[in-house]
């Protein structure tokens, strides 16, 4: 077994880094894997094209060369995927250059290798964070927060007094105008039955009838669930209309790619 970075090494590696650096990092521990093209769109946007990738590749080259990031394994239709696919992860040495402040404190991970269905559901949540991120620089919105696993995650007890966890993949706030907009994510990659849908679903009516969240923060966020195509949203939309009537309000089902647009969405044109 290796030991845990030393605090005065992950000192002196965080003076060795940018402010960008460190931006990309914190990305990498909010959402748990990026592909070097988001990288690029989330942090070297300002560049031209071509620009943008070479530096983006340069500063993902550099944080693992410190140990700070790892690449994991990755292939697209069976070929190697470029640099821009490359898919990376933040290390546990990273987690500790992180946790120089004490934000991070006992919550520390390190890199581990992942399915490639576990990668695309992730990634898939990251490209969602991309897309609002890059509406908040256009103007559309502003992005208030996006928490990813496991700070999606809520506590609560349950309908029969059973400790429980509600685990949304992502949880976000946005300002549209002088309104604020708060959403739960769910990222459906269309291979759950129905019987594992009405189970995840309950979990969202159980902690909407706890009422924790309505004292919290005033309102219940919208359960936003994305799903791959028109085939998948009718067979959730069929099991979200067994459940009871009072809890429809709730859901929202939408194709993954007009995510954003819908989150970001004036007032009154969201649904």
């Amino acid at each position: 077994m290796t030991d845990r970075p030393s605090g005065a090494r992950a000192a002196r590696l965080r003076c060795r880094l940018s402010d960008r650096d460190l931006a990309v990092l914190r990305d990498l521990y909010r959402l748990r894997l990026l592909k070097t093209s988001q990288i690029e769109r989330l942090h070297f946007a300002e560049n031209s094209p071509h620009t943008s990738a070479r530096r983006a590749r340069a500063c993902v080259q550099r944080l693992s060369e410190l140990g700070l990031v790892a690449r994991m394994a990755r292939s697209i239709g069976g070929v190697r995927a470029g640099s821009s696919g490359q898919v990376i992860g933040l290390s546990g040495l990273g987690c500790a250059v992180l946790d120089v402040d004490g934000i991070y404190g006992a919550r520390r991970r390190t890199v581990w290798t992942t399915k490639p269905a576990f990668q695309d559901h992730v990634l898939t949540v990251a490209e969602l964070f991309a897309q609002l991120v890059e509406r908040t620089r256009d103007g559309v919105a502003d992005l208030l927060s996006f928490d990813g696993e496991p700070a999606a995650w809520r506590w609560f007890t349950g309908p029969h007094g059973a400790p429980a966890i509600l685990k949304p993949d992502a949880y976000t706030r946005l300002g549209i105008g002088d309104i604020e907009r708060s959403a739960f994510i769910e990222m459906d990659m269309g291979t759950e039955r129905a019987p594992t849908l009405t189970r995840k679903l309950q979990a969202f009516v159980d902690y909407w009838r706890s009422g924790i969240e309505q004292q919290a923060t005033g309102v219940f966020p919208l359960v936003l669930w994305l799903v791959p195509d028109d085939t998948r949203k009718k067979k959730l939309t069929e099991v979200i209309t067994q459940m009871t009537h009072e809890s429809h309000k709730l859901f929202l089902v939408a194709l993954h790619g007009d995510g954003a647009a819908l989150l970001a969405a004036p007032t009154g044109e969201e649904a």
